[in-house]
């Protein structure tokens, strides 16, 4: 929504525009220097030049102090751009794109150029704070550190430790994301979660349950040998802009076809080959369509069905209903265009799939990323250079802190919550499972023996329902009591649906504390006048650790300044409140603790020790930190070294990068490819689901990575499988003992210096193979398992086929459902939602809600996505000057006929009411971007509420930019049947003049 500041003229640089207005006296000395961004220092240097910018050129004086260029990581997106920060006497002085990343190449967007203002920012928090009469009082660490930390332990000693919950963050680096989880653990609580709930759940719950790892298959840089790419529910240009890059040089140098499949016309939509609108909330219809097309044909990779693939003849059949003429009428585009498209993704393999949160945020969204695969397996791109599904996720480390586990339904490494995986992380983290047991509270229930349930095992409340946690009543929540105190770690509240609610909630808790390096919205949202604090927390930028791109891949950021102001880094601050709680000696029994600050390389040492599930396990400090300083030996396309000393490793070595660090295995750069050694990176489907279902077989059959010296599908690898193929000889007799001991038939956990002729003294047991037999690939802390089947060319995690139906999930084989809050009320006959039930802790409302109509007073869609100025909340970005000055309102896109029909102009103020009661008053911008009977509006936006402004309630000087309504003041109600994800992608809305 830019908008030209003077007619026919561009408007000049903010510095150019000030010396313009001194030159002819239209601006005094203060609005100069808050127009230019100077200091009162900076004056002198602009002194001398002329307002047209020229001067002639003189010799600089030599500076005083060194000069060291320092390579850090954007902290917006998940494409992971490298920036070369300069720094002068410990101040960071100048920025540059990385020219060797094999991700950004040299480039950066308008985000990424302009981190350095965060690092600098004058809007964050520069010390404690709370709030007093509502007034903000400053306050000291030590003081803070004691009032919140007595407060929550009132809370856990009168409530429960369920009552207080401890929200993680997407900008956490990989280290600080594994503590906090860790924290939550020892604290007693699986109340615990971040951003991902809200972004990609639905994506990791449906991807991991089609073949077994949720997560990006292939990479950004693997476009580039893509044949064709249909990007669907997602607008990189804006939401991922340094990717769009490799997409534009895929659509250029392969003549691919470029597909994209959008409610809205979108800035990415507009280099495509082909624009296919769709209604929104229709996905799994869409993609029916097409498969109606590509089976009606025969145009399916038969082979590899057979081969790879288990269920796909159930699918066939729903396909079958979805003949052009049903799916026109559900989706709105005719059939004769998705045949065109159909043919185009047939004749044009492999080809890529792209989504992002337009497709998952959704009631049925695990339904949508599931449809998605199955079109992929249909078409045979899987496991292929060029194919695959590449999941765009949101922030910089929203894929890392998924993968840590700052979840409420796992530990790091999607171990889950049962006593096993518990009992796992005891042994990694070296303390009893009977004290971490201890830590959580007793449901109140008995399980099937009788015995007191403990919430150790039990899924917490998602951050989607947090409030729901406070206002609903006690009788009606699976744990012990309401949530009653807060902690915002690092998350923009203003990102989630029922603002009006969430408000609610804040007022009735009893302490809110915010812990960030900006105050965020939930410093002002709520009335509360007292019971509030706000801590402040380092950028990335002043501290250092390795961060998880969308592709798998980690990187390590180095430490650029240090701490400003008096913000301290995260995980100083989990260990101080650790200290406080009184259990910071057992969780940092194995890290070193310096000035009060933990080691970071001893955090992921300690991951690695842990997450064998996702090969979490061979990405050491030193590997991490090679790789960064090695940028420029790492081919642009397939990410692979050649030469130098990363010789052969996929850059940021992708997860899955199996064994130990000793190992050297390269990682994965394209999950589940045949065609390329297990040890080398290749892979296949992962056998998560069991080896047979209804007397089917599920392993795969006639394939298998290259040099498996197993020519079939087979299992998991387990020591009883290595006891039966003979190959525990080839086991080190520090991994046997190693799983001897995890076994429970040694006491000592034995020492990696240990060496021995035989694994123990005295008799081998009669039940030993039992005994050891059950330790298998995910939980030997030795690798060995890994590493002994790797040997012999064979996944650790076994060899199936995808599943295309999945049996545990609401909707086995994906179905359309139409949104709760849904206009086509003649589709509620075939296509209704679920029924109402209780699950991850609370009553979830689906029926209830859509047999009431709405349309009538609601009767336009809306919908919400990203710009490409802002990110997240906004917080960050909009507290950024250079950002703040490109996008300056918040605003709504509506149709030109719908906007004549209720007499809006463009530019003019309007209220958009959603169904539940909340409105926002924002701007028209009155475009054919959005068809007709759809609104878009942005969710970057913050610090107005139903029409107030709050800027006065920011603590003085903290107040970004920028402010503006958020659109989820005005969204609803409705939460994906798997894993709660919220749907803000097709509610309903009424539009007026204000």
């Amino acid at each position: 929504m830019l908008r030209k500041k003077v007619n026919g003229t561009a408007e000049r640089a903010p510095l150019a525009t000030a010396l313009r207005d001194v030159a002819t006296g239209a601006i005094d000395r203060r609005s100069f220097l808050k127009r230019s961004g100077l200091t009162v220092g900076g004056l002198a240097a602009v002194s001398g030049l002329s307002s047209g910018m020229v001067r002639k050129a003189e010799a600089a004086e030599p500076s005083s102090g060194d000069t060291k260029t320092l390579k850090t990581v954007c902290t917006h997106c998940s494409v992971g751009c490298t920036v070369l920060a300069e720094v002068q006497d410990g101040v960071w002085t100048g920025q540059e794109p990385g020219f060797d990343s094999p991700f950004n190449l040299g480039s950066h967007c308008a985000k990424g150029a302009s981190v350095r203002e965060h690092a600098h920012g004058e809007r964050r928090l520069k010390y404690p704070t709370k709030l007093v009469n509502g007034k903000w009082q400053r306050i000291s660490w030590d003081e803070a550190i004691a009032e919140v930390g007595d407060k929550l332990l009132e809370i856990r000693e009168s409530s429960g430790p369920d009552s207080v919950y401890w929200l993680g963050s997407a900008k956490h680096s990989n280290e600080q994301a594994y503590l906090m989880r860790k924290f939550a653990a020892f604290w007693g609580t699986n109340n615990v979660d971040h951003q991902a709930r809200i972004c990609h759940s639905t994506t990791v719950a449906g991807v991991a349950n089609t073949w077994g790892y949720g997560a990006m298959t292939n990479s950004y840089n693997d476009i580039h040998n893509s044949k064709a790419i249909f990007v669907i529910g997602g607008n990189p240009a804006e939401a991922h802009p340094v990717s769009l890059l490799h997409l534009l040089k895929c659509k250029e140098e392969n003549n691919a076809p470029l597909i994209v499949c959008d409610p809205r016309f979108t800035r990415t939509a507009a280099h495509a080959t082909e624009y296919v609108r769709f209604r929104p909330g229709s996905d799994v219809a869409l993609v029916w369509g097409l498969l109606w097309h590509i089976f009606e044909n025969g145009w399916e990779d038969r082979e590899f069905i057979r081969q790879r693939v288990w269920g796909m003849d159930e699918v066939k059949n729903e396909i079958k209903k979805w003949t052009p003429e049903e799916t026109e009428r559900v989706t709105g585009v005719p059939g004769s265009q998705l045949k065109r498209v159909a043919r185009t993704l047939v004749n044009n393999r492999p080809g890529t799939v792209i989504w992002c949160m337009g497709g998952t945020q959704h009631t049925n969204g695990n339904n949508n990323t599931r449809a998605y695969c199955i079109l992929q397996l249909a078409l045979g791109n899987m496991g292929k250079a060029g194919g695959g599904t590449n999941i765009f996720r949101g922030h910089d480390n929203v894929q890392g802190a998924t993968d840590l586990g700052v979840l409420a339904d796992t530990l790091p490494g999607y171990y889950g919550l049962s006593n096993g995986a518990w009992k796992h992380w005891a042994r990694v983290w070296d303390v009893d499972f009977d004290y971490l047991y201890s830590r959580f509270a007793l449901s109140g229930e008995k399980d099937a023996d009788g015995k007191d349930k403990s919430m150790i095992n039990a899924t917490g409340i998602p951050v989607s329902r947090w409030f729901d946690g406070v206002l609903e009543a006690k009788e009606n929540i699976e744990q012990p009591d309401n949530v009653k105190g807060m902690v915002f770690w690092g998350h923009a509240p203003n990102s989630q649906t029922r603002l009006p609610d969430m408000k609610k909630a804040m007022e009735k808790l009893d302490i809110l504390v915010v812990i960030d390096p900006y105050p965020t919205v939930s410093a002002i949202l709520s009335d509360r006048t007292d019971g509030v604090y706000l801590l402040p927390a380092t950028t990335q930028f002043e501290t250092y650790g390795s961060v998880t791109a969308s592709n798998r891949s980690l990187q390590w950021r180095q430490k650029i300044v240090e701490p400003l102001f008096e913000s301290k880094p995260d995980h100083t601050i989990m260990h101080m409140f650790a200290e406080k709680f009184g259990f910071a000696d057992e969780m940092f029994k194995h890290i070193e603790v310096k000035d009060g600050e933990p080691l970071v390389e001893d955090l992921t040492r300690e991951f690695n020790k842990g997450m064998w599930t996702i090969g979490y396990t061979g990405q050491s400090p030193e590997r991490l930190k090679l790789h960064m300083e090695n940028q420029y030996t790492f081919d642009r396309t397939t990410l692979r070294a050649n030469g130098g000393p990363c010789d052969g490793d996929f850059y940021g070595l992708p997860w899955p990068s199996w064994g130990t660090a000793e190992m050297g295995h390269p990682g994965t750069a394209n999950l589940y490819d045949t065609s390329i050694p297990v040890a080398e990176g290749g892979l296949c489907f992962r056998a998560r689901f069991g080896v047979e279902r209804n007397g089917e077989n599920l392993l795969a059959e006639g394939s298998w990575p290259v040099g498996s010296e197993i020519e079939d599908g087979y299992p998991e690898f387990t020591m009883a499988m290595l006891i039966k193929l003979g190959w525990d000889k080839d086991l080190t007799p520090y991994e046997r003992r190693m799983i001897e001991w995890v076994a429970g038939l040694l006491e000592a956990r034995p020492d990696d210096a240990e060496v021995g002729e035989t694994s123990q003294t005295g008799d081998i047991p009669s039940d030993y193979d039992t005994k050891v037999g059950g330790v298998n690939w995910k939980t030997d802390l030795s690798g060995g398992i890994q590493r002994v089947a790797i040997k012999h060319g064979c996944a650790p995690f076994g060899n199936a086929k995808a599943r295309a139906v999945v049996w545990t999930f609401p909707d086995p084989i994906p179905l359309h459902r139409e949104p709760l809050y849904t206009n086509r009320r003649d589709l509620l006959d075939k296509y209704a939602t679920y029924e109402d039930k209780t699950f991850w802790r609370l009553p979830t409302l689906y029926k209830s809600i859509q047999q009431n109509d709405f349309s009538q007073d609601f009767p336009i869609i809306l919908t919400s996505g990203r710009l490409v100025e802002y990110e997240g909340g906004g917080d960050e970005t909009r507290s950024n000057p250079w950002l703040a000055e490109l996008q300056q309102d918040m605003f709504c896109e509506i149709n030109p006929m719908d906007a004549n029909n209720v007499g809006v102009r463009d530019g003019e103020m309007i209220w958009v009411h959603g169904p539940e009661g909340g409105k926002v008053k924002v701007k028209a911008m009155i475009t054919e971007r959005v068809g007709k009977g759809v609104a878009f509006m942005p969710f970057h936006f913050g610090g107005w509420y139903q029409g107030e402004d709050l800027r006065s309630k920011y603590p003085s000087g903290a107040d970004p930019y920028v402010l503006g309504e958020s659109t989820n003041t005005a969204q609803t109600y409705g939460y994906d049947s798997v894993t709660q994800m919220q749907e803000t992608k097709a509610t309903l809305c009424r539009i007026e003049r204000a």
